[in-house]
């Protein structure tokens, strides 16, 4: 019995010597593949934390050149606060033309034979047809596929299928400049659309535009083009309209749709809202080709002036600019010549052709 355990303690000696080194080297490789498997995650988890970073630091980089581009365009039209109205009138926009309305005395030329896509301010016409044909304004229309905008794709809130009378879609297109109200007023023309067109660019060579050209009633054809001097004969004789007036300068308007219920929409112009402004006419437009513009007829220095302002570089300075010919005008009798070398500084009282504007 002795000799038996003897002999068993021995074999479980022997055993454990040689079966310990392969434990002790399997825990080392498990330890091994664990620091491995650590590293590894930490180098992804600091490779994916870089990259978040990078990413978040680019997120706010892109925010902060946003913010400075806009605050650059702001400040491009608050400037005016700042022009005193005596030092010489530099203006944003590349084409400029400012006369008063009573004597066609040219105040500001700048460009103003120029020929350049007009945009929106198209809609200043497509009104002046409907007017001039007679109408029923109280008829309802519907705006239909054939108003979707597929030149420029741009979106409205007029759903297809809406019913509005003539006199709404009148309003939408000088108020909120609605594309779908003024391509509807022109697929509902009693004798079509293309008849509707040619209407349009009958009237304007009564009115003299010599230098203009419609293709639809919307202004997303960028060969929709006139010049500055065209544009002040425009806005002149849209100024003989009652409704033309009262719905352009209107700030905001409210209108019941078909399936939606009613919805709000604001004048595209600020200045309409703004108190220290006497607006009698107003539209905006714009479009990539035309940059940004903006016609008025207004009261400055008790004078009514018509402004015309045409493919202005930002956002806002379009209404710097008509802040700055505001105090420009209100600051001096006699304008004073400008820094442009491409204007054309033209004195009060001086006129080139006093049938220009009629």
């Amino acid at each position: 019995m002795k000799y038996f355990l003897k002999h068993l303690t021995l074999a479980y000696f022997v055993v454990g010597l040689v079966f310990v080194p392969f434990d002790s080297e399997a825990a080392d490789k498990k330890h091994r593949k664990s620091a491995t498997a650590s590293s590894s995650k930490h180098k992804v988890s600091s490779k994916s934390s870089r990259t978040k970073s990078q990413r978040v630091s680019k997120y706010k980089s892109s925010r902060v050149n946003v913010k400075l581009r806009k605050s650059y365009s702001i400040n491009q039209a608050y400037a005016a606060d700042n022009y005193d109205g005596i030092s010489p009138l530099n203006l944003a926009s590349a084409k400029a033309l400012v006369i008063n309305q009573n004597t066609n005395e040219i105040i500001y030329a700048k460009n103003t034979n120029e020929t350049t896509p007009i945009a929106s301010v198209t809609k200043l016409m497509t009104a002046m047809v409907i007017l001039d044909a007679g109408l029923n304004l109280d008829e309802e229309v519907t705006v239909s596929n054939a108003d979707i905008d597929y030149l420029k794709g741009t979106s409205s809130r007029l759903p297809i299928g809406t019913r509005l009378s003539r006199s709404e879609l009148i309003n939408l297109a000088l108020i909120a400049s609605e594309n779908r109200a003024a391509s509807a007023l022109a697929t509902t023309y009693p004798a079509g659309r293309a008849q509707f067109i040619r209407d349009m660019n009958q009237k304007a060579h009564s009115l003299g535009m010599v230098n203009t050209h419609f293709s639809d009633s919307t202004g997303l054809d960028s060969t929709n083009v006139s010049t500055a001097e065209d544009l002040a004969k425009m806005v002149n004789a849209a100024y003989r309209y009652d409704m033309i007036r009262n719905a352009s300068t209107t700030s905001s308007y409210d209108v019941h749709l078909s399936n939606r219920g009613p919805a709000h929409f604001n004048n595209t112009n600020a200045l309409v809202r703004n108190s220290d402004w006497v607006i009698g006419l107003s539209k905006t437009g714009f479009i990539n080709e035309a940059g940004r513009c903006l016609v008025m007829q207004a009261e400055l220095a008790g004078e009514p002036v018509i402004i015309v302002l045409l493919d202005s570089y930002g956002k806002y300075s379009r209404i710097g600019d008509a802040n700055r010919v505001r105090k420009w005008v209100e600051h001096n009798l006699e304008p004073k010549p400008t820094q442009d070398l491409d204007v054309v500084p033209i004195t009060l009282g001086q006129m080139e052709s006093q049938e220009r504007f009629n």
